[in-house]
């Protein structure tokens, strides 16, 4: 069984805690160690019963946190080598790092960590499926457009966490410049709701038990937007959609079992 629950997701930071057993891992660590503590207090957990960090990419709001807690805990780090560059020539990382491969499987305590590769404007981006050799939870945010490398990598997941970034209209006619607009919008940005609702399209299947709609924009997206399109996709009631906000994150959820 695995259990995971969001700390909090959006441009303001990002964390979602990974739970097996006595395993916990974090995913990103985009909050500084005084809400991080905060955050994982609402969840019954604390900073010193982390195993690992696994890092997506190297941009600040899912890793700004990220040496604060090695200073404090020498939590090991798992990380592209292009994300360690980056951070690494920034500040020296306080403990032990270890660099991943995208389709390499990483042991972490009781669970699998396999990342993959995805399209994003950073230098080494990965996203990750974590598995407990029964079940396994499907990780995808910060991605600019659908690959086959994508499909393939969430095909029979259990569990999924999928970004519904922007609403298409909603950014085309708001207040961002020009530029910041392509970015976001473009194949190397964040999914919009269309998107990613067709992409769950092709991925739900019988034993999908949960998704998590994450890393809303909140200057272009709306709660409302996205529970639409999950309602329609998964054909299940707005009061069983699961959205995290940047405020609160989202509680935990359970794949597999009940913890």
């Amino acid at each position: 069984m695995i259990r995971f629950a969001s700390l909090g997701s959006g441009s303001k930071g990002n964390a979602l805690l990974v739970q097996c057993g006595a395993t916990r891992i974090l995913v990103d660590c985009g909050f500084g160690i005084r809400a991080l503590s905060e955050r994982l207090a609402r969840l019954g957990a604390v900073v010193d019963q982390l195993d690992a960090v696994i890092v997506t990419h190297e941009h600040s709001d899912h890793c700004a946190g990220l040496l604060a807690l090695q200073r404090r805990t020498r939590c090991p780090v798992y990380l592209s080598a292009g994300t360690r560059s980056v951070l690494a020539a920034r500040h020296p990382f306080p403990g032990p790092l270890h660099i991943v491969c995208a389709d390499t499987p990483v042991a972490i305590g009781d669970l699998s960590v396999t990342p993959y590769a995805v399209p994003h404007d950073a230098v080494e981006p990965l996203q990750y499926v974590i598995s407990d050799g029964a079940v396994r939870l499907g990780l995808l945010t910060d991605a600019g457009s659908v690959t086959d490398n994508i499909s393939d990598a969430l095909a029979h997941c259990e569990g999924l966490m999928l970004e519904f970034n922007h609403d298409r209209h909603m950014l085309a006619s708001g207040p961002y410049p020009a530029f910041l607009k392509r970015r976001i919008g473009g194949p190397q940005g964040h999914l919009d709701n269309e998107t990613a609702a067709g992409l769950l399209q092709q991925l739900k299947h019988d034993r999908l038990q949960h998704v998590l709609a994450a890393h809303l924009s909140e200057q272009n997206n709306t709660r409302e937007h996205v529970t639409e399109h999950l309602c329609a996709t998964l054909d299940v009631a707005p009061e069983d959609v699961c959205v995290a906000r940047q405020s609160q994150g989202f509680g935990w959820l359970t794949i597999g079992g009940r913890l």
